[in-house]
Formats: structure tokens, sequence, C-alpha cells
């Protein structure tokens, strides 16, 4: 006998190594013994006993591995165990039935399960090749993240008829993949939590799901990888000269294109990537190693709206972004952040390159109001009408003056970008 226990018994003193084949079975009599009576104070004698049973078998058994399903089998062979009695570890009755017929795959949180519960060894649920540690609970919520969104744009891989019961089932194995594809490195799975904390304390996207904004920002930093940049990154370039010249190509009908190749200049790749739904990010600026990321979503469909988040994003990479902070992400319409200090110095930069403070006091439209007064001021700047438009009216707050003349569904289209729906 491996060991004589009675429930409420100190383990701890008397465990020992289990050397035979016999005292592993008799191990998993008494481990299947503990789970029946069920009693909280014995939980670490619990997992004591399911550490010496695992280092048993990884030492002594010659195939560790059969398969999953077969280290299953075994050990509930051991614990005197009936599919009924697997079912609350997997899901479901359903689920073991289907477990055990080898018809349904296992998941990363059953395998958590019965490892945790059942005491199976880690190595034998996910196999030598898998560097997966699941001795802990995981860091993030995968049940949060867009799944169905995410498997609309192609993100999983997955074919498109994938039912969304799989999506919700592995949703830890398939976000956790799209994480560690190239080109999410410094957003990836293991700086996920710190990530979401940072996002959480930045004003500009109060309102903002984090875990859509974890998953956009990966996605656009990929999309940034296969952009074509002309030279590194060359923060010294945004001048206040450069930055008025760019605003300047919003008088060209492809005035947005224009600038995309304009910043490539300078290092900056831009991505358009579409905000996933209700999550109201307007855009976010982003320092890699040698070079410079602005990704925008075109929330709003509208030349105004482009070019002053544009210039808000070319204002974070000129002046807020370092190492220590080498993202920021906005939901400009959010009023909580009017009193961030860094969000006001961006709004400025944005206001002065797009409108110079001396045109827009001197001109008629700042009282006016009127189209023509507009179409004056934008001649005059050598920029579009639907800037001069824009900053009138976020300077009065009344969003129906001039509101025929933004340039309302245009820029979508220039990228190749669908509408939502």
């Amino acid at each position: 006998m491996f060991l004589e226990w009675q429930p409420g018994e100190c383990i701890l003193d008397t465990i020992k190594i289990i050397k035979t084949e016999a005292e592993c079975l008799a191990a998993g009599r008494l481990l299947n013994q503990m789970m029946l009576e069920n009693n909280p104070a014995d939980r670490d004698r619990m997992e004591l006993l399911m550490l010496v049973i695992e280092d048993y078998e990884r030492k002594h058994s010659p195939t560790p591995v059969v398969d999953p399903i077969g280290a299953i089998e075994f050990r509930m062979e051991q614990m005197g165990m009936t599919q009924k009695d697997l079912a609350p570890y997997v899901g479901g009755a359903n689920r073991a039935s289907e477990l055990l017929a080898r018809k349904r795959p296992l998941t990363l949180a059953m395998i958590r399960s019965l490892h945790h519960s059942l005491g199976i060894p880690a190595f034998s649920l996910l196999g030598p090749a898998e560097p997966l540690d699941i001795s802990r609970p995981p860091k993030l919520d995968y049940s949060k993240f867009p799944l169905a969104e995410m498997q609309q744009r192609g993100l999983f891989g997955l074919p498109r008829n994938t039912p969304q019961r799989v999506l919700r089932e592995q949703a830890e194995e398939l976000v956790t993949a799209f994480l560690e594809r190239p080109g999410a490195a410094k957003a990836g799975p293991t700086a996920g939590p710190s990530f979401l904390r940072t996002a959480a304390g930045q004003r500009g996207v109060r309102d903002l799901d984090r875990y859509a904004l974890l998953v956009w920002m990966t996605q656009v930093r990929r999309i940034a990888q296969h952009t074509d940049i002309v030279r590194p990154w060359q923060e010294r370039a945004l001048t206040t000269e450069w930055l008025t010249e760019l605003a300047q190509l919003s008088r060209f009908e492809d005035g947005p294109l224009r600038a995309r190749a304009r910043l490539a200049n300078v290092g900056i790749a831009l991505v358009i990537e579409p905000q996933f739904r209700d999550s109201r990010l307007d855009g976010a600026s982003m320092l890699e190693q040698d070079y410079a990321v602005i990704g925008l979503t075109l929330r709003h469909d509208r030349l105004d709206h482009f070019w002053f988040v544009l210039m808000h994003e070319l204002a974070h990479l000129k002046g807020h972004l370092s190492q220590a902070r080498p993202e920021i992400a906005d939901h400009l319409d959010d009023k909580m952040r009017r009193a961030d200090a860094i969000e006001q110095e961006a709004d400025a930069v944005a206001f002065e390159a797009l409108v110079p403070q001396a045109g827009w006091m001197q001109s008629a439209v700042r009282q006016s109001h009127t189209l023509a007064d507009a179409k004056t001021l934008a001649q005059q700047l050598n920029i579009a009408v639907a800037v001069v438009a824009g900053r009138v009216r976020r300077e009065t707050g009344n969003w129906r003056l001039l509101s025929g003349h933004l340039g309302k569904g245009t820029v979508r289209s220039m990228f190749d970008i669908q509408s939502p729906q």
C-alpha cells in the first residue's frame, strides 16, 4: 500500500516518492478518494500527490505520451472514473463522449482542467513539442476578444463557415496563435496584460474595448512590416514647414494617397485598418525599431476627419513617443481627453498644421461660417475646403455647419476599405 490516509489527516508528513507501479496505482486511488471527499483543507495535499504521481510517470513510463486521449483513459482507469465522472472536467457529457471517441480535439481550457483537477501530466496532454505552460491560469480572458470579427477578417486563417462554437471553445489557441505570429512582438501575449493596463490608462481611449485594441494594434503592426518604407524613421523631418506642406496635399483629389507616400519618405508606415465594432478608435501612433507607424480606422469617412487624425498622430510621433511610451491610441470624440496635456498639445499641432492660427484669426469664415468664406480661406492656404469646414465645426462645436462640404464617403474607397454594414 502506498499510503494509508483518512480525510483531514496530514499527508505532508507521510507522503513519499513513488517507486513502483503498484504504489502509483495506489496513489491514483488515494487521489480519487481525496477528490470525492472534496475537502478544501486537502487541496495542497492533493497537489503534492499529483506531483509525485506525475514525477513517477515521467521517469518510468517507457512511452510517456501515447496520445492525449490515451493519457486521459489511463488516468480514468487508475482512479476508477466513468465517462460521467469525466464530464465536469471537459465541459459536459456531450464533450466527454466526443472526446473519448476522438471526435473532438482537446482545447487548452480542457487541458488545464484535466491537469489541475486530475493530475494528468502536462506533457501527456500537450506532447513534447508544445512549449506552453499550463501550470498557471491564462493571463488574458480570451472570451473577451472580438472572436467573431477576427474570424470575419480572416485573422485566424479558418474557413468562413467555421461555427461560432469552435471560436469560443478554441479562443485561447486561436488568439494566442494570432498574437504570436511575426509582427506582434510588442503587443504579443507576453506583453498582453501590461499592454491592456497601459491602454486602460490612456484617456483618449476611455470607451475602447481594450481587447479589441490589442488585436487592432497587433494587426496594424503586422501590416506595417510589409509596407514599403523609403528610409528609416526620421523624427527631425517633422518640422512645422513639413507638416504644412503635407496638409497642402489635401487640395488634391487623391491627397490621402499622396500623404501615405510622403510619410514613407520619412520612415512612417501609414496603415488603414477599420475599427472593431463599437470600439470608437480613431487612430494610433507607434514606434518600432527603425520605423514609425500611424494606424487610422477611418471611423468617420470624411476628408476633414482623415487629415485631423493624421496630423494629431504625427504630433504624437513628433513629441510624445519614446521607448518608455512606444504607442498612443486615440478616441478623439472622448471629452475626457481634453484635460490631458499631451492630447491638448497634439490637437494644437494638428490645428496649426492644417489651418495656421494667423490665417484663421484673420479669416471671415471664423465669424460667418459660410461656404464662400471657407473657400476663400482654403484658397489662401492652398488646402481643401473640407479641412476649413472641419476647423469651423471643431471651433464652434456646431456639427451642422458646412456638413455637405466635408468630403463624406470619399476616403475609405481610396484605400479599398468597405464601409461597415
